[in-house]
C-alpha cells in the first residue's frame, strides 16, 4: 500500500506543478495580448506594385498602390493585391501563433506556429517548409453556400473589377 500511496502523491505534486505552470503562463496573458496588438507583416508584390501590412488576426490595416500598379490590367492588379494580402496575412498570423507558443507551447504541449504552417499549406497547396510570407499563393475561389445559408452571405464578387 506504501508504494502505492507513493506513486499518488508523486502524481499529485507532478498535477499541482502542471497548475502552477499554467498559472504562471496565464499572469502573462496581458503581455501576451500587448505583443499581439503590435503585430505588423509587411508584404511588397514582387514587382513592387502593392504593399500591404496586415496586423493582429490578419487584418489588412494598410494597402499602398504605386503609380505603376493604376497602368496595370484590372485583372492582373486584382490578381497582384490578393497574392499580396495573403502574403502579409499568413504573415501576421505566422506571428500571432509564435506569440501564443511562446506564451503557452510548453504548458499545454501545442505548437500553434505549426499548426498554423500546415493549415496554409493547405489551404494555397504549398510545401509546409516555405513560410507563407515568401510565397505567391494561387487565388482561392469559396463555394458559394445553400440557398439556407444566403442570409450570412455577403462575398458576392470582387469589388476590385
Amino acid at each position: 500500500m506504501s508504494a502505492h500511496m507513493d506513486q499518488l502523491i508523486a502524481q499529485f505534486e507532478n498535477f499541482r506543478s502542471k497548475i502552477r505552470q499554467a498559472e504562471a503562463s496565464f499572469a502573462g496573458v496581458g503581455e501576451m495580448q500587448a505583443r499581439i496588438a503590435e503585430i505588423e507583416s509587411t508584404a511588397t508584390s514582387p514587382d513592387g506594385s502593392v504593399t500591404v501590412v496586415a496586423g493582429a488576426g490578419g487584418a489588412v490595416t494598410d494597402l499602398r498602390l504605386t503609380p505603376g500598379a493604376l497602368r496595370q490590367d484590372p485583372g492582373q492588379l486584382s490578381a497582384t493585391i490578393m497574392s499580396t494580402m495573403r502574403q502579409a496575412v499568413a504573415g501576421a498570423v505566422q506571428r500571432q501563433a509564435g506569440i501564443v507558443d511562446d506564451a503557452f507551447g510548453d504548458t499545454f504541449g501545442v505548437n500553434t506556429s505549426e499548426q498554423v504552417r500546415q493549415a496554409q499549406a493547405e489551404a494555397f497547396g504549398t510545401a509546409e517548409e516555405e513560410p507563407a510570407s515568401q510565397q505567391t499563393p494561387p487565388p482561392t475561389r469559396r463555394s458559394r453556400p445553400s440557398d439556407d445559408d444566403n442570409d450570412d452571405y455577403f462575398d458576392q464578387g470582387s469589388i476590385l473589377r
